[in-house]
């Protein structure tokens, strides 16, 4: 019996040696592109005052926050992230209304209010991607928006151009029908 516990010790400890280490994993992963949800204090700040309540995606009637593991480093773990190609951010705004700490700060869901104070991201086209941009009519991106012809209008044959008003709420991203998708979402946190 001795003989078969050793070796399974031995086994054990060979798969873990074998095993990227958390710290690699989270090293590896550092390139994850993620939003923080709407009205999110910036990157630091945010990480000192967010208290891991989990409140903010409990009310998100979209279901976009997500919180991460051990996969963004030590630092970040219980901590919201939204992924826009999975889910984009509808922009209701309740997830600043429930947040005990104001690391996401409340704004009111108004159109103003909204362009000033949420600054997820920006969106960017790829137009050797986007098929209007290859001379068939989508537009799909441009329907998605909560802010058309305010942070993304459409030219000729529905090409997306998104504008500096862009939020980066990511429905555009979401919606996409291109595989890799012509217009994604990248984070504008420091």
């Amino acid at each position: 019996m001795e003989r078969r516990t050793f070796l399974q010790a031995l086994v054990a400890s060979a798969v873990a040696a074998a095993a990227p280490s958390t710290a690699a994993l989270a090293a590896s992963r550092s390139s994850l592109r993620y939003l923080r949800p709407p009205g999110a204090l910036q990157e630091q700040e945010f990480l000192e005052h967010c208290i891991h309540c989990g409140q903010c995606g409990e009310i998100c009637p979209n279901r976009c926050i997500n919180y991460f593991g051990m996969e963004n480093g030590l630092g970040s773990i219980d901590t919201p992230y939204i992924i826009p190609r999975e889910q984009g951010c509808i922009l209701c705004m309740k997830c600043g209304e429930v947040c005990p700490t104001d690391a996401i700060t409340e704004i009111e869901r108004d159109f103003e209010a909204i362009l000033s104070g949420v600054d997820m991201g920006h969106a960017r086209v790829d137009e050797s991607l986007c098929l209007s941009f290859q001379g068939k009519t989508c537009g799909v991106c441009y329907r998605a928006c909560p802010l058309p012809d305010v942070a993304i209008y459409v030219g000729r044959l529905e090409q997306p151009h998104v504008t500096d008003e862009c939020v980066g709420c990511g429905l555009c991203e979401r919606s996409c029908i291109q595989l890799p998708q012509a217009i994604r979402v990248f984070p504008t946190r420091a």
